[in-house]
């Protein structure tokens, strides 16, 4: 293991920047805290599990970087913004990145109403909740990029239906936000990653779930799943200097699953090579993989 993450992007990108990672205890949220650390941010870490906030902030230490850390349900209004304001009396945020999520795997049929608000509380309500909450208090003076994490939901989630409609409701109000907030200086865009290796797969104990994941990479045009580290990359383009004309926009990182892989018209074939970028130096592959070579 190197003792750094290896991005690809250049050093110092993110220098003196203070961007707030919602969802930085585990998986996702916890590799683009390291990267965007290894780059010279603070990342500050938002959750509801101080000791996970905990754990990874000593490991980016560890690594000679720095990061903050609260903890904070994302759903819950008057905490969030009595969090955010405790964050910017520090310092400007500059940046949002908004991964906190979860779901349960259920056809429509086996979920209650209850267990359909949930999973779009903390999908969509918990996005609007943050995003409004550091536009107020700090980018609506100062300008700054948010990126959503959302999912890549078009055509469908089955045994997902409540995360995907919560999605799609992500997609939707990036837009609008795009909108509202660009006259002053706020980017907004998301990121709809496809299948990404992550600790969320071990949370998983259906059946029909822990089946699905394993055949992902049959049905992606690439042949397998993704990496934490590809997924973060895009995240950190669209936080940078480099798309700063680009706001509004979904950016699909799926290995091609979205594509009309069904068709008649096409046989979709196994590719002849197609390289896997893991720049993490940190991550593990689930433990559901593990006898699985699809990453």
């Amino acid at each position: 293991m190197t003792s750094r993450f290896q991005s690809v992007f250049r050093s110092g990108l993110f220098e003196d920047q203070r961007i707030l990672v919602t969802g930085g205890g585990s998986g996702i949220g916890r590799c683009i805290a390291h990267e965007l650390a290894s780059l010279g941010a603070t990342p500050l870490l938002l959750g509801r599990t101080l000791a996970k906030l905990e754990r990874v902030q000593t490991e980016i230490i560890e690594d000679k970087g720095r990061a903050e850390i609260a903890a904070c349900d994302v759903r819950d209004a008057p905490s969030v913004d009595e969090t955010v304001r405790a964050f910017v009396a520090d310092g400007r945020i500059d940046g949002l990145v908004n991964c906190a999520g979860g779901q349960f795997p259920a056809l429509l049929t086996e979920t209650s109403a209850n267990g359909f608000d949930a999973v779009v509380r903390n999908n969509l309500t918990s996005t609007f909740i943050v995003s409004n909450a550091v536009f107020l208090h700090s980018m609506q003076q100062h300008g700054g990029a948010i990126v959503n994490i959302t999912a890549d939901c078009v055509g469908g989630m089955p045994l997902m239906g409540h995360s995907g409609a919560a999605r799609a409701g992500v997609e939707n109000l990036t837009a609008t936000a795009a909108l509202e907030w660009a006259s002053q200086g706020v980017r907004v865009n998301a990121v709809a990653p496809g299948v990404i290796a992550s600790s969320g797969f071990d949370e998983y104990t259906d059946e029909r779930m822990i089946h699905a994941l394993k055949k992902f990479p049959d049905h992606t045009p690439l042949g397998r799943i993704g990496t934490e580290a590809e997924l973060s990359a895009a995240v950190c383009f669209l936080l940078s200097e480099a798309s700063y004309f680009v706001t509004g926009q979904v950016w699909r990182v799926d290995g091609g699953f979205g594509l009309k892989t069904n068709t008649p018209m096409f046989e979709m074939t196994q590719p002849i090579r197609n390289p896997a970028y893991n720049g993490f130096h940190r991550s593990r592959l689930p433990t559901v993989l593990k006898d699985d070579s699809g990453v």
